[in-house]
């Protein structure tokens, strides 16, 4: 009798597990804000209107009002402030820098996470992305402290998401990413033009501060440990969870996973989706100025937009994945299969008709709009997979999956600055119909061989001896 009124009220939106995911979201706003901050500085900081000027050469004079001249260089507009001759080529590189960091820690940090509690580390991560985005406007060391911070989150899920919520949770915090990327583009463009690109860096490493204080006082790694979580909710999340294996683990079965062709799957859906998000990520506001003709400030406001759709997607598509669920309408691995199929196909469509539109201004912004916001569809697939495949070693194999992404990340950003720079029409067709072929193989890959139900090798086992 008093079960079924308990659970109703466990499950509310005034619970703290989404007080929780709120705080991931604003969190994960604040990582790709100093992230992705270099996409937007870096039309400030390439002087590609003028003729080439030496490597970390600065301009001299007189400050002028960014508002009246909108499409003004901004190298002539802030005395002081360095401008850089990059060749595409080299933008490419430089994108794909922050992403060696990340790579070397998300495995690591994953692990540790596992073990430890994700609370200390992913705190620690955001506390040193903040503070070296302070300091450093442009260090390639940001991406070893954003490394650390990515992962381990799915290690807090694990024990506080209920299975049938955890395509909303999971969503609610992911869609941070999202919407901090339309911040940032957004308002990048009016700070380089008041302030200075520099400015972009130390503003957006002062928020991540911030969230730092809150991080650290909110997130508890057990909602058997929180100070303030009710009994009912407590009751509710551990009895939802009873029959998934938590206990700590000092080992982990390599050999096992190598062999798992659902990781792998897992795996080849990351490499996959990183490959185009990057790519949009990364050269959507280069893409926007160039192709589109706008100033900086439409450039920032356009390369927003398809952002707060992706927002918008990925927490109504958790939201909807878990209605089906709930609801019995269709099975855990189908829901999966269906979120990952919408969120690969779909985009790649998209950015193969890109190039062909370019002559239509809203055509071509609707494309660009679309491209992030069906792309986000697979949180709710693929994504939060490990979930339910291995739960123990979520973080552990979101670190690895996340490196698979970063790995694509990176050859994606140098492939593209090289294929831009050989020719601008060509070269942007030739990197929308690649990214969609790497879709494509990931889907099929991910429909063959996905699966929902948790491996033997994740399972619990009982110990024989002492």
């Amino acid at each position: 009798m008093d079960e079924k009124p308990s659970s109703r009220r466990g499950t509310g939106l005034c619970s703290l597990r989404y007080g929780l995911a709120v705080v991931m979201h604003l969190s994960n706003l604040s990582m790709i804000t100093q992230r992705v901050g270099l996409s937007i500085a870096i039309i400030a900081m390439v002087n590609g209107t003028q003729q080439p000027a030496p490597a970390n050469a600065s301009t001299d004079g007189p400050l002028a009002d960014p508002l009246q001249h909108p499409s003004r260089p901004i190298g002539e507009v802030h005395a002081g402030t360095s401008v850089y001759a990059w060749s595409p080529q080299t933008q490419g590189i430089l994108f794909s820098s922050i992403s060696y960091g990340i790579l070397l820690t998300l495995i690591p940090s994953g692990y540790l996470a596992g073990i430890f509690g994700a609370k200390h580390m992913l705190g620690a991560g955001l506390l040193a992305s903040s503070l070296l985005s302070l300091c450093t406007p442009l260090a390639a060391d940001l991406g070893v402290s954003l490394g650390m911070a990515w992962t381990g989150q799915f290690t807090i899920w694990a024990k506080w998401a209920p299975p049938l919520e955890r395509s909303k949770l999971t969503t609610i915090a992911g869609s941070g990413a999202a919407l901090g990327s339309s911040l940032i583009l957004c308002v990048g463009g009016l700070i380089s033009q008041a302030l200075g690109w520099p400015f972009i860096f130390y503003i957006f490493g002062g928020v991540g501060c911030v969230c730092c204080l809150l991080w650290f006082t909110v997130i508890y790694d057990d909602p058997v440990r929180h100070p303030c979580i009710s009994l009912r909710e407590q009751e509710h999340i551990v009895s939802s969870l009873a029959q998934q294996p938590t206990s700590p683990r000092r080992s982990v079965p390599l050999k096992a996973m190598a062999r798992c062709l659902p990781l792998w799957a897992i795996f080849s859906g990351f490499f996959s989706h990183f490959w185009l998000c990057t790519v949009i990520v990364t050269y959507l506001p280069t893409y926007v100025s160039s192709v589109l003709r706008v100033s900086i400030r439409e450039s920032g406001v356009l390369s927003s937009l398809p952002f707060v759709a992706a927002s918008t997607c990925t927490v109504l598509g958790g939201q909807l994945a878990d209605f089906l669920l709930s609801r019995k309408l269709l099975r855990l691995v189908t829901v999966r299969k269906l979120f990952s199929a919408l969120g690969l196909l779909l985009p790649s469509l998209c950015a193969v008709a890109l190039p062909f539109v370019a002559s239509s201004y809203v055509t071509t912004v609707v494309l660009l709009i679309l491209i992030p916001g069906t792309s986000n569809l697979c949180d709710a697939g693929f994504i939060i997979n490990t979930l339910d495949v291995a739960p123990r070693y979520a973080s552990f194999l979101m670190g690895i999956s996340r490196g698979f992404g970063l790995l694509a990340g990176i050859i994606s950003s140098t492939a593209t600055g090289f294929l831009i720079s050989q020719d601008s029409a060509s070269g942007w067709r030739n990197v929308f119909f690649l990214a969609a072929a790497v879709n494509l193989f990931g889907l099929v890959f991910y429909l063959t061989f996905g699966r929902a139900e948790i491996q033997d090798w994740a399972k619990e086992r009982t110990l024989t001896r002492l």
